[in-house]
């Protein structure tokens, strides 16, 4: 009800919410108070003369606002800052020089059908080599003995 209560005294409240404010305030004797004490207060406000601005007041207000550095749009931020535009083409330099860079021959593969048929033959013991690299068992295995008679002999 206390949001009521300025528009009642303004006479803003219509219809159905005006009758259920009169009914509260006949109940509430603090809200009928305060809205009688806003009735005087808008009584008075409404016996004072009215002010008319000088003819100055508006050029004074235009040059205010237009002193006013302009605001910036939301775009602004996309603006780049010399660093932002520093950082962007040591970017695009380094990935000129990557892309035209020469690739190891290792991971670009075989170069001419000569390497790539070497390539195939060498398949199976690269299989193997990478079985037993691999082959945790052989960890295990004790070193080789060297024989000092066969080392002495040679």
């Amino acid at each position: 009800m206390n949001e009521r209560i300025l528009p009642y005294a303004d006479g803003r409240l219509k219809g159905r919410e005006r009758r259920e404010f009169e009914k509260h305030l006949a109940a509430c004797s603090s809200c009928r108070i305060r809205v009688e004490e806003f009735q005087k207060v808008s009584g008075l406000l409404g016996e004072l003369p009215l002010v008319e601005p000088s003819p100055a007041f508006d050029v004074r207000v235009r040059a205010r606002v237009a002193a006013e550095p302009p605001r910036q749009s939301w775009w602004a931020w996309l603006a780049p800052s010399p660093r932002v535009a520093l950082a962007a083409s040591m970017l695009v330099l380094a990935l000129a020089w990557i892309s035209h860079r020469p690739g190891d021959p290792a991971i670009l593969g075989p170069s001419s059908p000569e390497a790539e048929y070497r390539m195939i033959n060498d398949l199976p013991v690269l299989e193997d080599y990478d079985v037993v690299s691999s082959f945790e068992p052989l960890t295990d295995l004790p070193e080789p003995v060297q024989n000092d008679d066969a080392n002495q002999s040679m």
